[in-house]
């Protein structure tokens, strides 16, 4: 029977939000998976968006490969919390990654289902 734990992305300090500081591929980490093939990471991640303008955001999944490995999504002003990963799994010691039109003015939470 598989095993669930709740916890914070990896790249998170204490469960503090990630700020997103590159504008370019690689990008800032968020998130290294569990090691092996034998458990997954269910991730959960949202962004906000601290500018007056919309910003464009890039999500690498464990790949910089267009369109393979990215999600885009445009985060509002003042939006609040928007979701960009819903529940989507991913292992190996693969990396998710961010990238923002703008730099330093989205911000990334969320947490991690670890699934063993």
């Amino acid at each position: 029977m598989a095993t669930y734990s709740k916890t914070n992305l990896s790249a998170s300090t204490n469960g503090k939000q990630i700020k997103v500081a590159a504008t370019a591929t690689a990008g800032t980490l968020i998130h290294t998976a569990q090691s092996g093939t034998s458990g997954w990471d269910e991730l959960w991640i949202y962004a906000v968006n601290s500018s007056a303008a919309a910003v464009k955001l890039t999500i690498e999944w464990g790949e910089t490969t267009s369109p393979d490995g990215l999600v885009e999504i445009y985060v509002g002003p003042e939006s609040g919390y928007v979701l960009v990963i819903p529940g989507l799994i991913i292992q190996n010691a693969l990396d998710v990654r961010a990238f923002a039109g703008t730099a330093n003015v989205i911000m990334i939470n969320g947490y991690v289902n670890r699934i063993s």
